[in-house]
């Protein structure tokens, strides 16, 4: 973002700079024109003086003399034009200063001169244009004028000049140029460091850490009221998750005694019960207490991990290592066998603390609802990774995969299994908030079905802690 505030600001600085310095360069050019104007306007002057003293007496050969220096000296060719357009004297040969003046858009100013008019000032003079300034001066006054005198004065030198002005000029406005730019730096660093704190946050409660406070005290005032506003919002819905949580925790918890009370209570009904409809009755009311009494521990275990917050780099192998002899024990008594094929230096990117219960989960699953003979946990890199829990059980219908991880959604073939249908659901939300997601496919193949499988996919790590 720095990037592309300075890609907005720098060229404002350069235009801002040259806004300044383009409007004097061209008042420079105008300036030095003018003063060139000035000064041949003044010799053009004095040679009509001096013409007309020599035309007068018909002594021409000091004006002519005169005319000559003058052109040594500055290069600038002197006509004297008779009332009929006839050159009657010059700096130099009658044919070539006809050709200078044919070469030239001199009539204009030669006619002008002739009717006793005094020349106008130039246009501007750019360093680019190569017409030299041409001066036609009177020789006489009013009904007196008996000619013109004309300066045909080259503007390569006036051309110079002014570029030699403009490069000055362009070497002084680097100074306020280099000090604008420097500011800039330092005032969009100042702008943008409120942003880069919000954009971490922000960050870090996608990542579910609601802890998270930003520095309030430092930027514009605009932005220092928006971080305000962010952490009083991040602050509200960190007490709404807390107290949502621990409603459902207490909640829970404050419920298991008198529940544990009632089913005791329904249990002890049995000695006292006759007919065969009140003995179905009781036997229905204890399996409703046994599946509340179940649902209150899901309800526990769900508060316990939707309250993973953040991610970690997690060693697979590392989490397995501490959960498969369990999960074979468990297997064991349900006939199943669990097999564990995770490459060891394989590293993902899962729920802080997580990925435990989650695999926990999915075996859980496997082997309470798979009525299968084998469960396997396999995993494969790239990114992301691939974590699979596969069984030979008899698997779920493609249309029921797509409900499987709503929440409290059971098979009809599950309907009288222990669990509360709260656990894919669970598992898919934390593998969302971690980068990952939660596919259900086919699992190993056998002769009834194509089993189940639960498909973890999580972002890889790719500078694993200690891989310097």
């Amino acid at each position: 973002m720095l990037r592309r505030l300075l890609s907005i600001l720098l060229p404002a600085t350069f235009v801002l700079v040259a806004a300044i310095v383009v409007p004097l360069g061209a008042v420079i050019a105008g300036q030095r024109t003018q003063e060139v104007y000035v000064d041949r306007l003044g010799d053009a002057g004095r040679f009509s003086a001096l013409a007309r003293t020599a035309l007068e007496t018909e002594r021409r050969d000091a004006l002519e003399q005169e005319m000559r220096r003058y052109e040594q000296l500055y290069g600038i060719p002197v006509i004297v034009v008779a009332p009929d357009g006839e050159i009657v004297a010059g700096s130099a040969g009658i044919v070539r200063l006809r050709g200078e003046l044919e070469r030239l858009d001199a009539p204009v100013a030669i006619t002008s001169a002739l009717a006793g008019e005094r020349p106008e000032p130039p246009s501007t003079v750019w360093p680019w244009d190569t017409d030299p300034l041409v001066i036609a001066e009177p020789i006489g006054r009013d009904s007196e004028v008996v000619g013109a005198v004309v300066l045909v004065s080259p503007t390569e030198r006036l051309g110079a000049g002014t570029l030699g002005a403009w490069g000055w000029l362009a070497l002084a406005s680097l100074l306020p140029l280099a000090l604008l730019v420097w500011a800039v730096m330092p005032l969009s660093r100042w702008v943008l460091r409120p942003i880069g704190r919000l954009d971490a946050a922000t960050s870090a409660v996608t990542a579910g850490d609601l802890n998270v406070h930003v520095d309030a005290e430092r930027g514009p005032p605009e932005l220092r009221r928006l971080t305000d506003s962010f952490n009083t919002m991040v602050e509200v819905v960190r007490r709404a998750l807390e107290r949502q949580r621990s409603f459902v925790s207490e909640a829970s918890h404050q419920l298991r005694n008198p529940l544990a009370s009632l089913r005791l209570a329904v249990e002890n009904l049995a000695p006292y019960l006759r007919t065969d409809e009140a003995r179905e009755a009781h036997d229905i009311a204890v399996e409703e207490t046994k599946a509340m009494n179940r649902m209150l521990n899901s309800l526990l275990a769900a508060t316990r991990l939707e309250s993973v917050t953040g991610t970690e780099a997690t060693l697979i192998t590392e989490v397995l290592d501490t959960r498969v002899e369990r999960w074979r024990a468990l297997g064991g008594e349900r006939g199943l066998t669990v097999a564990v094929d995770v490459p060891r230096d394989l590293w993902v990117r899962a729920p802080a603390g997580g990925l435990g219960s989650i695999l926990d989960e999915l075996v859980s699953n496997a082997l309470r609802l798979s009525e299968g003979t084998r469960v396997e946990i396999r995993a494969h890199g790239g990114d992301p990774v691939r974590i699979e829990v596969l069984d030979d059980g008899g698997g779920l219908p493609e249309e029921e995969r797509a409900a499987a991880t709503g929440r409290f959604w059971r098979s009809p073939r599950h309907q009288n299994i222990e669990g509360t249908g709260m656990g894919l659901a669970i598992v898919a939300g934390l593998l969302e908030e971690a980068g990952g997601r939660l596919l259900l496919t086919d699992g190993l193949r056998h002769d009834g079905g194509a089993g189940f499988g639960a498909v973890l996919l999580l972002p890889a790590v790719a500078d694993p802690p200690g891989s310097d």
